[in-house]
């Protein structure tokens, strides 16, 4: 457990991620990790295409995240999309995409600086069909069975209460809808000097819990058909969110797949 009480670690996080915003650094902040590079060669390194990178509006893509959660969300048209933590909202767009007009994507994100960017990209971009709401990923801002898909990229680890995250989840999900997100997840215990370092946590590093603890709380939440894949070729970059401090031998990006089950009644 990390010594710092969840509202300073809240506050920590929504500082860090409101200055990546208003370009004053990035995400790993004093550590110059994950926003520290050119945003289009960050993102093409966690795996998004240049077909992808150029179809969003100028200032959506801020380099930030751990994967591709498009990649496996598998997203069909008229399908509704919730994206938890969605930055400027850049795969809050590129969802838009794929579901087509008569779909909808929803990006919440408590960083009223963030929610900002997000807002003027969608009107530039002139995205009807997205919208962007304030709000914390423990306390959605959705009624109960709201919509088909969550994503999600790198910001679950951000939380202090992880349970209730995908209790959340759960409950703002229809029966049959999929969580498909990428994440930071600990393949060893991180050194407790590193796991008390609140700017490894706000970029990224000393929030991520095991698999096996999030298997145990996905399926806590009500999820089945739970998937977690570690992928350790993302270590080559992880290992330049905090230079010199070799985190990447005990972390690494993964995709985490759940369904909620069709006869749910939540």
């Amino acid at each position: 457990m990390h010594d710092n009480n969840d509202d300073e670690i809240r506050t920590a996080v929504r500082a860090s991620y409101g200055s990546v915003a208003q370009g004053g650094g990035g995400c790993c902040s004093d550590t110059s990790g994950c926003g520290s590079q050119p945003e289009t060669i960050a993102s093409q390194r966690l795996g998004y295409s240049d077909e992808e990178l150029g179809a969003v509006p100028e200032g959506a893509d801020l380099g930030l995240g751990c994967g591709n959660p498009q990649a496996i969300a598998a997203l069909k048209p008229d399908e509704s999309v919730l994206d938890l933590g969605s930055g400027a909202g850049f795969d809050c767009f590129l969802a838009a995409r794929a579901v087509g007009d008569s779909g909808r994507v929803i990006g919440v994100d408590m960083t009223p600086e963030m929610l900002a960017k997000a807002r003027e990209n969608a009107r530039k971009g002139d995205y009807r069909n997205v919208e962007f709401r304030l709000g914390e990923i423990e306390h959605l801002p959705l009624a109960d069975s709201d919509v088909d898909v969550i994503i999600s990229n790198c910001v679950i680890n951000l939380s202090p209460d992880k349970p209730q995250v995908f209790r959340e989840a759960f409950r703002v999900l229809k029966p049959g809808g999929r969580l498909a997100v990428s994440d930071v997840v600990a393949t060893a215990e991180l050194p407790e000097q590193a796991r008390q370092d609140l700017a490894l946590y706000t970029g990224c590093i000393a929030g991520a819990s095991p698999v096996g603890e999030l298997e145990v709380m996905l399926r806590d939440a009500g999820f089945e058909a739970i998937r977690i894949a570690p992928k350790d070729e993302s270590r080559a970059f992880i290992r330049d969110w905090a230079p010199g401090r070799g985190v990447e031998a005990y972390i690494a990006s993964a995709s985490i797949e759940a369904v909620k089950p069709e006869e749910s009644t939540q």
